[in-house]
């Protein structure tokens, strides 16, 4: 019986049932009590399998999600943390956990503001403790630099390696804790608020804020990290190395110590030279000539191809959205967070199938105007050949008024000596 339990289809099996009776509303102990008669130990690759296989028979990664933080609360008990290799300092799985604890301080600070301010009379009105509980708030939002590099660029090469599902899962965890924190940024801002007033925000919008961002680390550090340990190349490791500064850092900078290894791939290198021309039916162009071209355009590409796989991107000194190189290769459905994956999808559809060729939206973003276009790429013969996404900001379009007929220069780009 031991051999048949600790077998890990075995376990990955057994911990799929469980998980379904949960989802199905057994009480989390009685699912807890029968989780640890059955399997003894288990590890981040197996909740991984788990979650994927969940997944692929037809299980929304929604309902997974839902059920995320209850899914980790019951295999705590059983969940092992396997011996890692040596980690140097500035590695990307270094730096991110160097963030997971200052996470963790600001966390701390603002749980002890937030008691100071319980502990005022009911009608007082915290002066030095809202704004120490504002600044502690201001430094927690610099996690969205630390979600931003697990997302693009550590996702995006789990996923080479087939780990999708827990991807998609944690991914619709972070879009839950950014609401929260979005949250209570909102009830931060009020004026005039009571002591008594306050501590309904701490009971009602701060704590599950706070407890959101601490499940995440745990997730991470439990799970995340020694599955992308065991499963990512000293390449990949590197090239996550590489793109990370253009995201930022949560709280704290890289520490020395970590090389990353000198790309070898020879398919990551371009197959025509510097000095040959492409031809086109009206022209032709270098790869520089190109490269420039696009960068001089003031609109963000990014193209699609036939097999939904993001194959380039431009590099506009002004990208509305960032946009890193992890992404290359990557099925455009996993660069959405979940809950616009409905909307990738319903617009590929339709453009592959030819009953619409262009969709566009308009948002404000960060106090921009921005207006993104899909256009469907179709062959002299119009087979579907995969589809350009157009992102352009127009706030300065649209302020403009009269006419200028005379030549003058805005500074909109630096001077050439």
């Amino acid at each position: 019986m031991s051999e048949l339990i600790n077998n890990r289809t075995h376990r990955i099996q057994t911990m799929k049932e469980i998980i379904r009776h949960l989802h199905q509303g057994k009480a989390p102990d009685q699912v807890r009590d029968q989780l640890r008669q059955l399997v003894r130990e288990t590890d981040a690759s197996e909740i991984a399998a788990m979650e994927q296989e969940l997944i692929s028979e037809g299980m929304r990664v929604e309902e997974v999600q839902s059920m995320c933080d209850m899914h980790t609360s019951v295999l705590r008990e059983v969940l092992v943390q396997p011996i890692e290799p040596f980690i140097p300092p500035g590695h990307p799985v270094d730096t991110l956990r160097q963030e997971n604890i200052a996470l963790g301080e600001a966390v701390g600070r603002m749980r002890t503001v937030m008691r100071r301010v319980a502990g005022l009379p009911d009608a007082a009105e915290p002066g030095e403790e809202l704004a120490a509980w504002r600044q502690g708030f201001n430094d927690l939002m610099d996690v969205e630099k630390h979600y931003q590099r697990k997302e693009h660029l550590l996702f995006s090469c789990l996923e080479r390696h087939g780990i999708t599902g827990p991807s998609k899962v944690m991914w619709g965890k972070d879009d839950e804790v950014r609401a929260l924190l979005k949250t209570l940024g909102e009830a931060l801002a009020a004026r005039g608020a009571s002591a008594a007033e306050w501590r309904i925000v701490i009971d009602t919008v701060a704590e599950p804020a706070l407890a959101g961002v601490e499940e995440m680390v745990y997730k991470e550090e439990r799970v995340l990290f020694p599955m992308a340990l065991s499963a990512l190349t000293e390449e990949e490791w590197g090239e996550i190395w590489e793109q990370s500064s253009q995201y930022g850092y949560c709280l704290v900078e890289p520490r020395v110590g970590y090389q990353p290894p000198r790309p070898t791939d020879p398919a990551r290198v371009a197959a025509v030279s510097s000095n040959e021309s492409l031809l086109f039916p009206t022209g032709a162009l270098t790869p520089e000539q190109i490269r420039g071209l696009f960068g001089a355009l003031p609109v963000d590409l990014t193209y699609v191809d036939a097999e939904d796989r993001v194959r380039y991107f431009s590099e506009g000194p002004d990208r509305v959205f960032a946009r890193s190189k992890a992404i290359l290769g990557r099925k455009v459905q996993h660069c959405h967070p979940p809950k616009s994956m409905h909307i990738v999808e319903q617009i590929l559809e339709d453009f592959k199938s030819g009953r619409q060729g262009v969709a566009e939206f308009w948002i404000t973003l960060h106090g921009r105007f921005v207006h993104i276009r899909y256009f469907a790429v179709r062959s002299a013969e119009g087979k579907y050949q995969g589809t350009l996404e157009v992102t352009q900001d127009l706030t300065r379009l649209r302020a403009l008024e009269g006419e200028r007929r005379l030549l003058a220069y805005d500074g909109g780009r630096e001077k050439v000596a």
